[in-house]
């Protein structure tokens, strides 16, 4: 029986054009599940058959655990200390191995054998198939439509399949039978059986590839798409770089009579196409991107990565686009948060802003609103700003002298210092004060600090305090004291007569 295994094993590893090892491996798995079913409960079986002689051993396993995790499945795993018995030096993740009767060839039965065998020899085949085709580098699949699976569409390249989900389908297709189809290589998934690259025809990338293979200059790279944002079927921008001052890169992509852009336009269901000159300068190109709309002022907050964009009544509703797709489009496409307003928006805008940076001076800074308006027409905004640029810039300033420059800045960096301090107090007071005491009624929040700097942070706290030691703390009056510690005491008495 055991010539005839090797011989057996010989056979179907050139039949199927496998590694004997992946044929062991089957026979092995068959072995293992027929002597399972002669054993109570979920064993784990292990078959060794020796590669040269076909003569096998059977074992069965338990792996081994934590003992503070347990056992999880009783039949399969043991604890460390018990496995430590046995074998002094084993540790955790490895297997403790007893021999059991190994059952004979000719008592399993022959189907399932078989079953068990040729499924391993697919799963090998299939992955054999796979790996020659990911070897190949292709980005995009090419095939025809086989069948739909739950809504999904299984597209067939030779003897491999790929799976286009509803989700990565351009929503105005419908793709039928034997439609012939191209779509990006996403991942291969090999948990999924029979179709497991994932596919699809609506991520940005796969407009990229479309592009390299219309437009030679980028395989070249000549020319270089930054980045793409879609709105599948419908709408889509790519921004492109120039490596060479002679290469147009729009006129490049757009092709001879619009050539290569409308080969993309065809393959994606009529899918408009931007073509937007991509820039170092972030506010260029956006004014680039939310073409055809034109642009009178842009305002760059990099703290935010927000631009504000002025447009003229004219071109508020080109700039946003219908449904607000030509600015959703272009901050996809330039990772800006592009806010779309006219005149009158903006300077409520700004009025605003300046309002809240003469306030935040005149407050922090302890100075005048003429001192605050000089601040923020010099453009600065904030109390970082005026603590920490480099102090040439504030003495270009010619309203303010350097002894004003300098008092400024120390008065500002002050106030980052009594601001960040406040605040760690608030958060350690928050996360140190017990719920109950913060909800007590008659409890003002302001108190709340000068409790917690003298330990009370329960209610048991504070009701065990003595009123002349309240007042102390919170520098109340006898009665406001007396009257918030018998509001603290009430739970005790709660519930008596």
């Amino acid at each position: 029986m055991n010539r005839e295994m090797l011989m057996l094993v010989d056979a179907i590893s050139r039949e199927k054009n496998v590694e004997r090892d992946v044929v062991f491996g089957a026979v092995e798995s068959a072995l293992a599940q027929a002597t399972k079913k002669l054993h109570q409960g979920d064993v784990d079986i292990r078959v060794s058959v020796d590669r040269d002689s076909g003569d096998y051993e059977t074992f069965r396993r338990w792996h081994v655990v934590p003992d503070e995790a347990g056992l999880q499945l009783p039949d399969q795993e043991i604890l460390l200390f018990e496995a430590k018995e046995e074998m002094p030096d084993i540790e955790v993740g490895e297997y403790i191995e007893e021999a059991v009767d190994s059952v004979p060839i000719g008592r399993i039965g022959a189907m399932a054998a078989k079953q068990v065998i040729l499924q391993k020899i697919r799963d090998a085949e299939r992955e054999m198939l796979l790996n020659d085709f990911m070897s190949r580098g292709d980005k995009i699949f090419v095939g025809t439509v086989k069948r739909l699976d739950k809504g999904d569409i299984i597209v067939e390249a030779g003897r491999v399949e790929g799976r286009l989900r509803r989700s990565e389908m351009i929503a105005k297709e419908n793709l039928r039978n034997g439609d012939r189809v191209r779509a990006m290589i996403m991942e291969v998934d090999l948990t999924l059986r029979g179709a497991p690259i994932i596919l699809s025809r609506s991520a940005p990338e796969f407009m990229v590839e479309l592009f390299r293979q219309e437009v030679p200059e980028i395989e070249q790279g000549l020319l270089e798409i930054k980045s793409c944002a879609r709105d599948p079927g419908s709408r889509a921008k790519i921004a492109v770089l120039s490596h060479d001052k002679r290469v147009d890169p729009i006129g490049t992509c757009v092709g001879v009579r619009g050539t290569r852009v409308n080969a993309v336009t065809n393959e994606l269901a009529g899918e408009r196409v931007d073509i937007v000159l991509w820039s170092e300068d972030p506010a260029q190109f956006v004014i680039g991107a939310l073409a055809p709309a034109n642009v009178s002022s842009i305002v760059v907050d990099e703290e935010k990565h927000a631009m504000d964009v002025v447009v003229d009544e004219e071109n508020l509703a080109i700039a946003i686009g219908r449904g607000g797709q030509n600015v959703r489009l272009a901050s996809d496409l330039t990772g800006w948060k592009i806010n779309i307003m006219d005149a009158n928006e903006s300077a409520q805008k700004q009025a605003s802003e300046t309002d809240a940076s003469r306030k935040l001076f005149m407050e922090k800074l302890d100075v005048d609103e003429e001192i605050a308006d000089i601040l923020i027409s010099e453009g600065f905004n904030s109390l970082e700003e005026v603590a920490y640029v480099p102090i040439s810039e504030m003495l270009e300033i010619e309203a303010f002298d350097e002894d004003t420059i300098n008092e400024l800045r120390a008065r500002a960096k002050d106030a980052l210092l009594t601001m960040e301090i406040a605040k760690e107090e608030g958060v350690e007071t928050q996360s140190t004060v017990s719920q109950d005491l913060r909800d007590l009624d008659g409890l003002n929040p302001e108190l709340i600090p000068r409790l917690h700097e003298a330990g009370v942070n329960t209610r048991d706290d504070l009701a065990d305090l003595a009123v002349d030691e309240l007042t102390e703390i919170t520098g109340q009056s006898a009665d406001d004291a007396k009257a918030l510690i018998l509001k603290a005491r009430e739970h005790w008495f709660a519930g008596q007569e």
